[in-house]
């Protein structure tokens, strides 16, 4: 009984290590680019990238003028040293920056309308903390009442 009582706790841990950690990606596809950061989803079409470069992580610009920082994605590997705005290219052996960058060029069309950019919750691990919660709300009931 006291494993019951004491699993939400853990499991709440965890899934605060997965979400900070694990969850936030970059992928590439045919179409475009998936962007997860935390639990916020974001799929960018190739035609609404207005231009994608490396800061300390992947930033791209959509052509809604909006701009998305990739937690998840390639990291500069830079020093601490200031660079030119001009450099900011990804740096040597930054392959998946590179691939990324690639596959948007060889996906643009002159004639293109951007398609829409779509924002959505990662509704899974979102389901998955409700449920944590109420496990642990009915730990901490069933503890006061005993």
């Amino acid at each position: 009984m006291s494993a019951l009582l004491l699993a939400p706790w853990i499991l709440l841990a965890l899934w605060g290590i997965y979400v900070g950690v694990f969850a936030s990606s970059v992928t590439s596809s045919a179409d475009g680019l998936r962007v997860q950061n935390f639990l916020r989803i974001t799929r960018i079409p190739f035609s609404a990238i207005a231009d994608i470069r490396m800061r300390y992580q992947l930033v791209i610009e959509t052509t809604e003028g909006r701009t998305l920082t990739c937690y998840g994605g390639p990291v500069s590997a830079r020093s601490g040293a200031r660079r030119s705005p001009s450099d900011d290219r990804p740096a040597a052996g930054s392959q998946d920056a590179e691939r990324i960058i690639d596959d948007w060029h060889s996906a643009l069309e002159p004639t293109a309308v951007p398609a829409p950019v779509r924002r959505m919750w990662d509704l899974p691990a979102l389901v998955a903390l409700i449920a944590l919660v109420v496990w642990a709300g009915i730990a901490v009931a069933v503890v006061g009442a005993g």
